[in-house]
């Protein structure tokens, strides 16, 4: 639901003049503080690369987060900031640099004339937009596959937890030496983000808390991390190897998902089928330490169990054959891929996600399409069951040698 009247730019205003007032200018970061404590959390690595790529900076406040980014990884960021106050400080100190464009505007206004954005993110700031007035101008002012990162309030100073439904609340923003100003916030619960952005047109990636240092301190943010969908026009097609069913003892399997900055780990198969590594479930085996066993038989390169994160199972059949295969993701292993002796897949490669080859085999693309629904993937239909949501990165910042 939208407010009519918000005290939102108000107090902004008036939290800004008080910094002027006492001439405040936070220092420069070594990273992005994405909640209100150093040295919590992810830093700058979230966004991914930036050099050279167009970033929005939500509520920009004092400027200096966009100033890092441009200094530090060579970013061009327009900072958008509503409040007068702090839009005067951020130009006041660093209205001369190199890579920002300060601007004093309201973010979806902005965004309806603004070319499309290759990332965005925003520090304590989105939340103060009514979610379904702010993520759909984000959705049509991010380019397919960008990133939008935000942190958001998940429990006060009075403990009080977010809420189930799409409404703003009151809480209050202050300094030591002035009184607490009123602030309309949407503070949601996490599942109640990942529907508004899938909703909105966004993958969400992770979502994740951040809490103070202080055991007695209850404040807690969440940190969102999600990615505008790829509209692709193409399909990329799947097949089976053969029209034989799989014989039953072969029934159970895993397919691993290794992705690098390089792209998506795939090999060919025998057959002519492009796959990612896996195969059947031994008697009396953990699936984690299949797909690892699995990993350095056909691949060579090694991982741990506590490395692997099962996804969920698909559940197809093939002739009379129930098939059940369960999708994996590697966070962090060790070695190179090569072809291996003896093994039917081999001539391992790495493939960008937004280059995936035709010919992927049938289990294989449906593990592909549970991962990252928004990927351009004919497949049979099967049945998929999530183990858990999760809660942490996904492999898009995973790496090799870990």
């Amino acid at each position: 639901m939208s407010v009519e009247v918000s005290p939102n730019p108000e107090t902004w205003a008036a939290y800004g003049q008080f910094q002027l007032d006492r001439s405040y200018m936070p220092p420069l970061p070594e990273q992005l503080r994405w909640g209100f404590w150093d040295g919590v959390g992810p830093g700058d690595d979230v966004l991914g690369p930036l050099a050279g790529k167009r970033v929005l900076d939500i509520g920009s406040g004092a400027g200096h987060y966009a100033v890092h980014l441009a200094q530090t990884h060579g970013a061009l960021v327009d900072a958008v900031e509503l409040s007068p106050t702090q839009h005067q400080r951020a130009t006041d100190h660093f209205g001369d640099v190199p890579g920002v464009r300060f601007l004093h505007a309201d973010v979806v206004e902005h965004l309806q004339q603004a070319q499309p954005y290759e990332a965005a993110y925003g520090i304590c700031t989105l939340a103060g937009i009514d979610p379904h007035i702010a993520l759909p101008a984000l959705r049509d002012g991010l380019l397919p596959s960008a990133p939008l990162v935000f942190s958001a309030l998940h429990t006060n100073w009075h403990g009080h937890g977010p809420s189930a439904a799409v409404a703003p609340r009151e809480e209050t923003v202050g300094l030591k030496g002035m009184e607490p100003l009123p602030l309309q916030t949407w503070v949601l619960t996490a599942q109640v983000w990942e529907d508004l952005l899938t909703d909105y047109g966004f993958t969400v990636e992770a979502i994740s808390q951040l809490r103070a240092p202080e055991p007695d301190n209850p404040v807690i943010c969440q940190l969102i991390q999600a990615r505008r969908r790829a509209v692709l026009p193409t399909q990329i097609t799947s097949r089976p190897r053969s029209q034989r069913p799989p014989v039953p003892h072969a029934a159970i399997g895993v397919g691993a998902i290794v992705l690098s900055d390089r792209g998506l780990l795939l090999g060919l198969h025998q057959r002519g089928t492009l796959e990612l590594p896996g195969g059947s479930v031994e008697v009396g085996e953990p699936l984690e330490q299949t797909v690892v066993r699995e990993l350095a038989e056909e691949t060579g390169i090694s991982a741990r169990p506590e490395d692997v994160t099962l996804l969920g199972t698909i559940v197809d059949h093939v002739g009379d054959v129930v098939r059940v295969t369960v999708g994996a993701l590697v966070t962090a292993w060790q070695g190179e891929p090569a072809t291996q002796p003896s093994e039917s897949i081999g001539d391992w490669a790495w493939w960008p996600l937004d280059e995936l080859p035709d010919g992927l085999f049938e289990c294989s693309a449906q593990i592909l399409a549970a991962w990252r629904p928004d990927l351009p993937i004919d497949n049979p239909p099967a049945h998929f069951t999530p183990y858990a949501r999760r809660t942490t990165p996904s492999s898009d910042s995973g790496s090799a040698g870990a």
